[in-house]
């Protein structure tokens, strides 16, 4: 299903809860919108957490340390992300309005926090050299089972360039997939397949996959559209990668013949 957050209220907006909304994403995920001024903190005593900024100047605190850092437009500049373990206080002071995604899930695991800059964060373009250019898109990872093994999370952006497709070619995996969508302009639109069904993007909007379903995206004409992906492992069943669906793995053929055929 896709639902939008709408005009976000200042303080947290839920997409998950592991215990309440979407609750088969096995999740907790909210988008904060924190203003000039604030200090606010985020803390679980059993739960790892993900904050990812995505608008705004912030100080952010941990464990002993401080850093200060700035985005102003997720499709511009690559991701500031601070990933903790569970039982570890993260606290933020806003400098300037800011947005932040918060990501969290159960985890036994203890393990060293990490603030990953642009400069860690990996940055591939997917699609290119096929189909005619309708599918190439920027796809960011900020940490998955490779660089991450001990999260049960994996969180990671794509940029979707204007009229063309993401997530593609359809392909499904167990685990459940959240996406938190934005677009360059508060008009913008797009689409998603969940399955069999088709459900209009908007700005601030967001996607709760089932593990197990397809879900292709496309972004409308005119309009470049972002998300972060957030996937929760399953129990000795983590996301490495994705599985084509069977009847589109000709696609990946070098000599697949794309109309118009030449």
């Amino acid at each position: 299903m896709v639902e939008s957050l709408g005009n976000l209220k200042c303080g947290e907006n839920t997409i998950c809860e592991i215990n309440g909304k979407n609750k088969e994403m096995l999740m907790d995920i909210a988008v904060a919108k924190l203003e000039k001024g604030l200090v606010e903190s985020y803390y679980s005593e059993f739960k790892e957490l993900a904050v990812l900024l995505l608008t705004g100047r912030l100080e952010i605190s941990w464990s002993g340390n401080k850093k200060v850092i700035e985005r102003t437009s997720v499709f511009d500049e690559e991701a500031w992300c601070l990933h903790v373990p569970k039982d570890t206080k993260v606290q933020v002071e806003i400098l300037e309005e800011s947005e932040i995604l918060l990501q969290y899930t159960d985890n036994k695991n203890t393990f060293e926090a990490k603030l990953y800059s642009p400069e860690d964060c990996k940055n591939d373009v997917f699609g290119e050299g096929v189909w005619n250019g309708t599918a190439r898109r920027v796809v960011r990872t900020v940490f998955d089972y490779k660089n991450a093994p001990y999260s049960n999370m994996v969180m990671g952006e794509v940029i979707t360039y204007p009229g063309k497709w993401s997530s593609y070619p359809p392909h499904h995996h167990p685990q459940p997939e959240v996406y938190y969508y934005k677009f360059n302009k508060p008009q913008g639109f797009g689409l998603c397949m969940i399955g069999e069904n088709a459900y209009k993007t908007t700005d601030r909007s967001f996607a709760a996959i089932k593990g197990g379903l397809v879900h292709p995206q496309t972004s409308a004409p005119g309009y470049a559209m972002y998300y972060c992906w957030m996937i929760r492992h399953l129990e000795n069943n983590p996301w490495t990668d994705r599985i084509d669906d069977k009847d589109h793995t000709w696609l990946w053929d070098k000599n697949a013949k794309i109309w118009p055929e030449k």
